[in-house]
Parts: C-alpha cells; structure tokens; sequence
C-alpha cells in the first residue's frame, strides 16, 4: 500500500531498456484540486492516455493518495518517445472511492489535461491546469509533469531499509511508519524517487525493497545528495513527521560494503524541531540500509569493448533458379563492372562485421548446388572445398571464393537451409558451454527464393534463438518472399512445427530489392538494426556480463528481504544485465 501525500514532484523505480526509441519516465503532481468528498479530502489518482487511430486508449494509472488536494504521485509512466511522431496524450483526474483499479466508472472527475509527449519533453517540466468537461477551469486546480529521458541509464539499485526504536506518535498505538527518498536536484528542489509501503504499529520497522534505476535515484551522480524522511502515516492525509536524514549513493555503498563486525551504513533520524529545544535530543530513532545491490544495464558496445567477438558466416544459394551464371541475366553473373546483388549484400554486411573479428576470418558456405568431385548436391559445402577449414581471409577472400566457386558447382536445388542454420548453431552451442560474452554469432543467408524445408529451418531457428547466434536472410532477385516474412518475428513469436516458441527473436529478413537503390551502408545498417539488441537480449538472459569487467560484473542472486532488526550486515551484489 502507498502512503499518502508527500511535499514533492513524485518519481518511481522502474527501468525498461529501449533499444529503437528513446524512453522517457514522466512523474506526475497536482495542486488545488477540487475537493470532492463531504467529509474529508478527495482520494486523486491519475489515468494516462494516448491517442491511438484517431482514438483514446488507457495506458497506466498512479497509485491513489488518500485525503490530499496536492498529491505527489511516486509511480512513474514510462514511455517510448519518436522523435518523428506527435504522440498526443490525455492526463485524467479521478476522486477514487475505492481500491485503485484501471476502471473508472465510479470515481468522480476532477479535471483533465491534453498535450503531446514532445511538448513535455521540450519544457522537462510542464505546468498545465486542469479542465472539466466541456472547456471549464476546475478551480485553480494544476497538475505538473517532469519528465526525464533514461535511455542512457547505466543500471538500477535495489535498496533494503529498516529502522530502529523510532518516536511513537500515537496516543494509544504505536506509530505506523514510512519512509520517502528524494533525490537534490541542481536547483536544490527535491524529487520524489521512492515511497515504502506502511509498515503498521512499529518502531523498528522492517520495509520491502524496492528498485529505482541509478538515473531516479541519482541522476547517475554518485555523489549528488539524497534526503530520506520518516513518517507516520495518517489515513486522513496528516502524516506525523518522525525524521530525515542525507546522504548520497557513494556513502551508502560504502556503509554496506564495510566487513563485519563494523556497523552496516545507519544514520541517525532527526527532527530538527525536537533537536533545537530538547537539550540532550539525540535522535528519533535509526535508519539502517540493510543491503544494497547494484544491477548494471550493460550495452552492445560494454560487451564489445569487453573484448566479445562477432564471428560472421556467409551462406550462398547455388540453386538452379538463380540461372546459369554465364549467363548476363543470371544471378550470379560476374560483371566486372558491376557487382551482382550477391556480391553487394555479401560485401556491404561483410565490411561492417568485419570490424568486430579480431582474426579477420570469416566462414563462407554454399547450399543446392553439385560439387566435385562426385558432383552430388551438397546443401552445407565450403565455397573455397576445404571441408577442414571453410574460412576465408577478409571479405575479399569470401569474394575470391564465391568467384573461384562459381566455374566448379551445377547450380541444383532444393532450397534448403536448415543444415547451415544447423551448423552454424553447433559451433554457438560450443561458445555457450564457454559461460562468458566471449563470441557471438551471425549468419548471412543469401538467396533468391523461398527456403524449400520451411519446417526445418523453423525448428532450426527456435533451436538456434536459445544461443548466442542472430541470422539474416537477404532476398536476392524478384522472387516472391512473402512466405520468408513468417521467419522474421516481427510479427509474432515464431513457432516450430512442434508449436515450441522461439525464445528470442533473432532473425531480419530484408528483400535486396526494396535497398537496391541504397547506398552500401543504408544496406549493411537496415539488416545489422536488430543485432545489438539480440546481442545484449541473449547475454542478459544468460545473467553474463561483459568480459574484463572485474568483481562489479559478478552475476547478483536473487533479491533478498532485509533481514529482522538485530541482523547485521549486508554486502553490495554484484551486477546484473537488464534486458
């Protein structure tokens, strides 16, 4: 359950990675809203919506805090924000009688406010009054929205406090506290980030804990100062302050991190009331961090610059659709003025993984075509017919290779490519067994129809999604490649025929010709998109941190509960990926 209001602009933990948009956390308050109730204060909550085809839909809605016309909201909305679109929203204040539910029929109105998600993000703190139905003011009513871009968030913490023989503020019970964190902004103005829930009738309270994401709690400074007060929660809004106390995030990860039987971090609550007229006021009790843990969000390039290698496979249709390459109409014609649409995909990918292969050597294999010496068809055969070593120096050698190959092969068929997907597979389920971030795998597949053993190279795919192995299937020519959209899970979990789904979506399938027109690198950027977010989604499944990164980048366990006042200590955990 939410304590009631606070003094302050409302924030709340949440951290949702956003690998194509950016996203940003908005909070939300309001001042002089309408009263609505008879005999004591309205109950707000608020109701986020956006404008979807011309039409309304609810997104989210804050907590209620009880009996308060100036409610500082601590849940977040966290939103994906295109530069590229108006993304119209609707802000709706509601009197909420009962249990906050996404249903609105029995609360009563207080006002709503209109804007785009871009006005919001230009001003990063709007100010708008809030409006009844039909245009007219709801009094002098306001609500207020900040919001912040956390895209380039570096990683959440999970924070335990509990507290130790706080002031009683009740006559006949003990007092019922919570504790709110606020972060110091630059203009001194503090900023809610977190809200316990209420812990009832008790001085030493052990609270839930919670997670806020490092950009919440700090805006990534460790350094910047932070404030937590105590209270003692009130069903009718009129919260009995019991104490504060500052700190700052380094402070507290030292403090947890001090061996025993040195105190864990503790600071002493006080009220600066009590502590000018009492004499020998010492506190109103102590506030423990009974654990902290650190979880990093690692990116593409942590893993990169941690020393992970991109082991690229190129996979070329020898089939007999493709024509005969003497042929100048063939697919696989060799124009040596021209480079055929093989050569262009092959080379415009090829140049930009390269980049990320320390040894610079790459597998390039052929499928549906005759091979010497015994002329059978071969659909997982090295282009340079060295069955010990199908790699090739540089992209100009898989050049050199698919040419020398070209003279050597009968163009055949079927189209299969479940045994390259298959192979390919083998050698990341070997990388896997490794148990670091250490190799990650990326198979090109070029071809000029559609794939003959769908039901394989389904089932190869969602094989191959448990691994540290992204695919991209590149059409070539004017086939129709309707059928070849059903690999790519854009548009749904892609299935086995075995109706297992796939665990990742790891497959882009791009059309040459819709690119034919583009440059190299609009190419190599249109079928590359997916693969950072693919990289990162695997290794954070898989709880590996980047390489080199020390005791931090250990996996953290499962959450843990603070333990009961009178245990001691806590370490700070070691780093976890969010996906």
């Amino acid at each position: 359950m939410s304590a009631g209001s606070g003094r302050r602009a409302a924030a709340a933990p949440r951290v949702l990675p956003a690998p194509r948009a950016s996203k940003v956390e908005l909070r939300l308050s309001c001042r002089h809203l309408l009263d609505r109730d008879p005999l004591t204060k309205s109950d707000p909550s608020v109701v986020l919506l956006l404008q979807s085809q011309s039409q309304w839909v609810q997104v989210d809605r804050t907590e209620v805090v009880r009996s308060s016309l100036h409610p500082v909201f601590s849940k977040v909305f966290t939103l994906d924000y295109y530069f590229e679109e108006v993304q119209k929203l609707r802000f709706e204040v509601y009197d909420t009688p009962g249990p906050c539910s996404l249903g609105c029929q029995d609360d009563d109105f207080l006002g709503g406010m209109e804007c785009t998600l871009g006005q919001i993000v230009a001003q990063k703190k709007m100010t708008r009054a809030l409006l009844l139905r039909f245009g007219r003011n709801a009094g002098k009513s306001t609500i207020t929205v900040i919001a912040e871009d956390i895209s380039g968030n570096n990683g959440y913490v999970e924070l335990s406090f509990r507290a130790r023989k706080l002031d009683d503020k009740d006559l006949f019970s003990k007092s019922d506290p919570f504790l709110e964190l606020y972060r110091v902004n630059d203009d001194r103005s503090e900023q809610l980030v977190y809200r316990t829930e209420v812990v009832k009738n008790n001085l030493s309270p052990v609270w839930e804990p919670f997670k806020v994401s490092l950009c919440n709690l700090c805006s990534c400074e460790e350094t910047r100062p932070l404030k937590c007060l105590i209270w003692d929660y009130d069903s009718r809004g009129k919260h009995d302050f019991i104490g504060e106390f500052s700190t700052t995030f380094e402070e507290m990860q030292k403090g947890v991190s001090l061996p025993i039987p040195v105190p864990q971090a503790q600071w002493d609550c006080v009220n600066a009331k009590y502590k000018q007229k009492k004499r020998h006021y010492k506190n109103s009790g102590v506030v423990i961090l009974a654990d902290l843990k650190f979880y990093r969000a690692h990116s593409f390039l942590d893993y990169i610059m941690g020393g992970c290698q991109i082991h690229f496979t190129v996979a070329i249709d020898f089939t007999a659709s493709n024509g005969d390459p003497r042929n100048s109409c063939s697919l696989h014609y060799i124009n040596p003025f021209q480079p055929n649409e093989y050569l262009q995909a092959l080379v415009a990918v090829g140049e930009v993984c390269q980049d990320y292969d320390s040894d610079k050597r790459f597998s390039a294999l052929g499928f549906g075509a005759r091979i010497p010496p015994k002329y059978e068809v071969s659909h997982d055969f090295a282009i340079n017919f060295n069955p010990e070593d199908d790699e090739c120096e540089g992209i100009q050698g898989v050049v050199e290779a698919y040419q020398n190959c070209l003279p050597r092969v009968q163009l055949y068929g079927p189209t299969n490519v479940a045994p390259i997907i298959s192979k390919v597979a083998r050698m990341a389920a070997a990388e896997q067994r490794s148990g670091e971030a250490s190799q990650y795998y990326i198979l090109l597949v070029l071809t000029d129809g559609v794939v003959t053993d769908m039901a394989d190279t389904r089932e190869a795919i969602v094989r191959a999604s448990h691994l540290p192995m992204s695919i991209i299937i590149v059409g070539v020519g004017n086939a129709d490649f309707t059928d070849m959209q059903t690999l790519d899970g854009d548009d749904g979990v892609l299935r086995s025929p075995r109706g297992e789904p796939a665990l990742r979506d790891i497959v882009q399938f791009v059309p040459f010709r819709e690119l034919k027109s583009a440059s190299p690198a609009a190419l190599a950027k249109c079928v590359l998109a997916e693969v950072p977010r693919q990289l990162v989604e695997y290794y954070s499944y898989r709880e590996l941190p980047p390489r080199g990164g020390g005791a931090h980048d250990r996996e953290a366990g499962p959450p843990e509960t603070a333990g009961p006042p009178g245990v001691q200590p806590a370490s700070v955990s070691g780093v976890l990926e969010v996906p």
